[in-house]
């Protein structure tokens, strides 16, 4: 009889979590603005803005993996305050020095902190998480991502403020505020992380090479739909006002429409579990990828302010799919072992779409309009979409050490001088020797061979 795994004695830490990841979140997301209008105040040209914009997704590039490795043999939970401590700390010095070199590093500083508690979250999720409660978990986990990067930008709007010459002042007072609100995520990091499954961990001898992870069926599909699902997020956050800036759409309007996209992606993952029953997982990704792709390439088409707001709702909850739906893609298909360090390398690729699709996005805007971005976006998307047909990894197997509670076999808890039972021999002597006996001209010496017991068990 087949044990299920559980995730635990109830889901208070997933509830935890996902609290504790709003705040940090929220935090973030109030930051990343105040960031770029300090810098302003502070006489930066736009390069200069961009590049300390690149410092937070470049800077955590080169510690991605060395943390995935160390999550992969040891605990999770010991970098989620790490990294909110980080990302405070980033926020804070952000806002009181007075140098752009400094701000450049305070916001690498704060992408590290933010890369740390991700990994550390994600990898709880998987660990802790049955293979069937994955897809609903990790659904539950984005929340807390949604409601921080509804919330955060409004907040930072709410404090900042160009007139009088006061952009310095306020934009330091958001930086502040926001270090604060991350400080908060600290007091909902509590029993997260259960020591069962940390005990339970899969035990390897050696790191497993990226070139194996990334090898594995499912991981490169589920790393390219996490990117464009990610880069649709942030050039749509990025490029819709300047779409409503040239058709001569308010800018609070602009803000409202980016909330209801946000808040269509939250109300998808609240409805993850039926939408998986109804569905299926393949059918569900490949669909929200395909519609969103045409609605990202429908917005650059010249329609009225209702009918895009009805298109970017429907285009926010298909793009609430992808991010969950491939991090349970990553989990399953990734090696036994290196799970975490599959995980941190979809950070990674997220990471990289993040430098590389605004870039790539300027250029197009530049060369052909700025509604030419969107249509770029729905290719990706719909390219996403054919990725998600062709399926996964070992998705039949559950992670083991991940969240398992089923008993260890017969052998695992056996000391080295006691010999394995000889009523009890292992499976495949049975399927061998009834094989042998059934077959033909098989030597008597193999028949006695074949009904020894084996010394391992």
């Amino acid at each position: 009889m087949t044990v299920r795994p559980r995730s635990g004695p109830g889901r208070g830490w997933l509830l935890r979590l996902v609290i504790a990841f709003a705040f940090a979140q929220g935090a973030v997301s109030m930051a990343r603005p105040a960031v770029s209008y300090r810098a302003l105040a502070l006489g930066a040209e736009e390069t200069a803005v961009g590049v300390i914009a690149g410092v937070y997704a470049l800077f955590p590039l080169f510690v991605a993996v060395p943390l995935g490795r160390r999550t992969d043999h040891g605990r999770c939970a010991p970098l989620l305050p790490l990294g909110a401590l980080l990302i405070s700390g980033g926020c804070a010095l952000s806002g009181l020095v007075s140098s752009l070199p400094a701000m450049a590093a305070w916001s690498g500083v704060m992408g590290l902190g933010h890369l740390c508690f991700v990994i550390g979250a994600q990898s709880i999720v998987a660990r802790q998480s049955a293979p069937h409660e994955q897809d609903r978990n990790f659904g539950h986990f984005t929340i807390g991502a949604s409601l921080g990067q509804l919330i955060g930008p409004i907040a930072a709007g709410a404090l900042i403020s160009g007139q009088g010459g006061a952009l310095g002042r306020t934009s330091a007072l958001a930086l502040l505020v926001s270090a604060g609100v991350c400080a908060v995520a600290l007091t909902s990091l509590w029993r997260i992380e259960h020591r069962r499954t940390t005990d339970t961990r899969p035990r390897t001898d050696g790191k497993v090479p990226v070139r194996t992870i990334l090898g594995a069926r499912g991981v490169p599909s589920g790393i390219l739909v996490s990117m464009a699902v990610l880069s649709a997020t942030d050039i749509l956050t990025a490029y819709l006002p300047v779409v409503g800036e040239h058709r001569s759409i308010a800018p609070a309007t602009v803000g409202l429409l980016l909330s209801l996209r946000a808040a269509a992606t939250i109300a998808c993952r609240l409805v993850m579990t039926p939408l998986l029953r109804l569905l299926g997982r393949r059918a569900l990704l490949t669909t929200s990828c395909l519609l969103a792709g045409l609605l990202c390439a429908g917005v650059a088409l010249p329609v009225s302010v209702p009918v895009l707001a009805v298109m970017l709702a429907v285009l926010g909850f298909c793009l609430g799919v992808g991010q969950p739906l491939s991090m349970t893609t990553v989990v399953r298909a990734a090696p036994d072992g290196a799970r975490s360090t599959a995980l941190a390398l979809r950070l990674t690729g997220n990471r990289l779409g993040q430098v590389a699709a605004p870039a790539a996005a300027g250029l197009i805007a530049g060369a052909v309009g700025v509604a030419a971005p969107f249509v770029l976006l729905g290719v990706g998307l719909v390219g996403a979409a054919g990725l998600g047909l062709r399926g996964e990894g070992r998705t039949e197997q559950p992670p083991t050490g991940e969240g398992r509670t089923d008993q260890a076999p017969a052998d695992e808890g056996r000391t080295k001088t006691e010999p394995a039972p000889a009523h009890a021999p292992a499976t495949d002597a049975v399927s061998d020797r009834s094989n042998r006996r059934s077959a033909p001209g098989v030597c008597p010496r193999d028949r006695r061979a074949a009904r020894s017991p084996r010394s391992g068990g």
